[in-house]
């Protein structure tokens, strides 16, 4: 079993999928995390209004996020594309698939297509499907054998509602939401988001307290993740 959530900035993976991850690698499994730019220019206000230059400000936030993803037991991976915007080439898309054939994953964590607010967030999804894809495909050249057809989920943007996010997926990380916290923790860079997104596990693990069926009773402390699945799930049993 292997994790891979690719993430537009340095921050996204922690506030949208930590909980996921730290799931993962508490059962064992693999868990790697690639970030296609730092969230050096339009993540990074408080460095910026502190006088610090791009390349101070790349170097904290690849700390941050790598002591972030230690605390999660995660493996990190920067592709420096730059953000604000983060474009689309061939060439990125490329290293994508490089990863997902080395990675072999079997599920994947990415953003929404649609964001509003933030178009570098679409922007990492797109190239990470159009990269699934292209990894799959027996003729692309590239090291690895294909890959076959990992699940896709979507994890919660900050503003669900404008970006069309209907959970249909609940993922109960009560176990490990300590550990998201501390998480949390390592991006003072974005320390306003750090309650916005316990308040946030705390309203969706009543979601999944209250999807989960009254005879199970899960503890009032319930925390949870929501997430949207792309494709279909396979099964021979309806549950």
């Amino acid at each position: 079993m292997a994790l891979l959530v690719i993430s537009a900035h340095a921050g996204d993976f922690v506030w949208r999928a930590a909980g996921a991850i730290a799931l993962a690698t508490s059962r064992g499994e693999r868990a790697k995390v690639l970030c296609l730019t730092y969230g050096e220019r339009g993540e990074s206000a408080k460095a910026w209004r502190e006088g610090r230059t791009l390349e101070e400000i790349k170097e904290l936030r690849r700390k941050e996020a790598t002591g972030a993803a230690e605390v999660l037991g995660a493996e990190i991976e920067f592709l420096d594309a730059g953000d604000y915007p983060l474009l689309e080439t061939t060439e990125l898309v490329d290293r994508m698939v490089r990863v997902y054939r080395e990675v072999t994953p079997t599920v994947v964590l990415t953003h929404p297509l649609a964001d509003p607010y933030n178009q570098d967030h679409p922007a990492a999804a797109r190239m990470a499907l159009q990269a699934r894809i292209l990894a799959q495909a027996v003729g692309y050249d590239a090291p690895g054998e294909p890959l076959g057809a990992p699940p896709v989920f979507f994890f919660e943007p900050h503003q669900p509602e404008q970006c069309g996010f209907k959970p249909d997926v609940l993922l109960d990380i009560t176990p490990v939401f300590d550990t998201k916290r501390k998480a949390m923790e390592c991006l003072p860079a974005q320390q306003h988001m750090w309650d916005y997104y316990t308040d946030l596990a705390r309203r969706r693990g009543v979601q999944v307290k209250r999807n989960a069926g009254p005879n199970l009773g899960l503890p009032h402390t319930t925390m949870g993740e929501a997430y949207m699945r792309l494709y279909p799930q396979v099964t021979d049993v309806l549950a």
